[in-house]
Formats: structure tokens, sequence, C-alpha cells
């Protein structure tokens, strides 16, 4: 079983972005990571370049900034990330730069990707989340917080972000998804 990880990022320093944290989070459980690197003005790409990990492929993008509105522009930036993972890839594992995995998950969430590694009805899996706010002893929990995301999907090209990219399609359908128990700790 091979998984990539994938992410983007822009600005990460002047917007205070933990991504070095997200990226580190899943690193050890993958054999390569997609980083799709907006047009920066701050020092992101060193930060990005300072994980030091032959593992990383940094992919040089520009944000088309007509396409902002509703996040459309998060979607667009995913879906270059996700093309760009290696054809050999089985799954790939999605995070945003706000996000982190505790490590106490890693060993479920790979088990969970050899488990259904050959169930082709499980496209995805789906991720609950724990959504910290205005400080690390604090969370939120309200109808406005999303409960579960998909966060790991098969290598399938056909697949592509959704809206603000916090959701993914195969052509219009939803995926078809397995919940699992781990979460996805975010940091709004």
């Amino acid at each position: 079983m091979k998984v990539a990880g994938f992410t983007f990022i822009r600005n990460a320093v002047k917007n205070d972005y933990p991504v070095v944290e997200a990226i580190t989070s899943i690193l050890s459980i993958c054999d390569e990571f997609v980083v799709a690197l907006g047009n920066s003005d701050d020092q992101t790409e060193e930060l990005i370049r300072g994980i030091n990990s032959s593992k990383i492929k940094v992919i040089n993008t520009v944000w088309n900034e007509a396409i902002r509105e509703g996040g459309a522009v998060f979607a667009a930036e995913t879906d270059k990330a996700f093309a760009a993972i290696s054809s050999d890839v089985d799954w790939a594992f999605y995070i945003q730069g706000d996000e982190i995995v505790h490590e106490k998950y890693l060993s479920i969430i790979k088990k969970e990707m050899e488990d259904n590694l050959n169930d082709a009805k499980v496209e995805g899996l789906l991720f609950k989340y724990q959504h910290f706010y205005g400080s690390y002893s604090h969370y939120a929990h309200s109808r406005r917080w999303y409960r579960r995301e998909i966060r790991i999907l098969r290598n399938d090209k056909r697949i592509h972000a959704y809206r603000d990219a916090q959701g993914f399609r195969l052509g219009e359908r939803k995926i078809n998804v397995k919940l699992i128990d781990a979460y996805i700790y975010h940091y709004g």
C-alpha cells in the first residue's frame, strides 16, 4: 500500500498557519507528500522547505483571484496538489494548513487504509473533527462547525474537491466513504 499526503498553502507565515505541524503530523505514514505552494509574499516557501524531507514535493502555483468567492480557489488549489500525486499511490491523505492529526490516531488510520484497500466500494475515509477556537484550551461545538469531513480518498483522478475544498465528489456525486474512529484537530 502506498500513501501520499497532499495540501495547499499560501502566506502561512503572515497568516500564522501551523502548516509545518499539519504536514509533519501525517508525514510518517506517507510515502510522498505534495504541497501546492501558492504565490506567497512571505517566507512560506522557506518554511515548507525547512521540513527537510525527501518525501516532500513542492509544486509552485498561482492562485486565481477571480474565484475567491465561496472559497472556490481552495478547491482549485487542492485539485492541483491531488493531480500531482504519483499514479502508483493507493490512498491520498488530504490535510489543510490549520489541521493536525494526533499521533495516537496514526496506527488506526493506517489500519483502516489497509483494511479497505481492496474494497472498491470505499472511495474515502471520513474523520471526526474537534475544532479549537481562540486558544488550545477552548473548542467550538455548534451546528456552525462541521462534525465530519473526508480526509483520505482513493487516488482516482476523477475525484475532485468540492466548493471550498471541505469535501470531495466523483463527478457530481458524493464519494462513498467509511467513518473511522480518528479525529482531525482543526485550529480555527
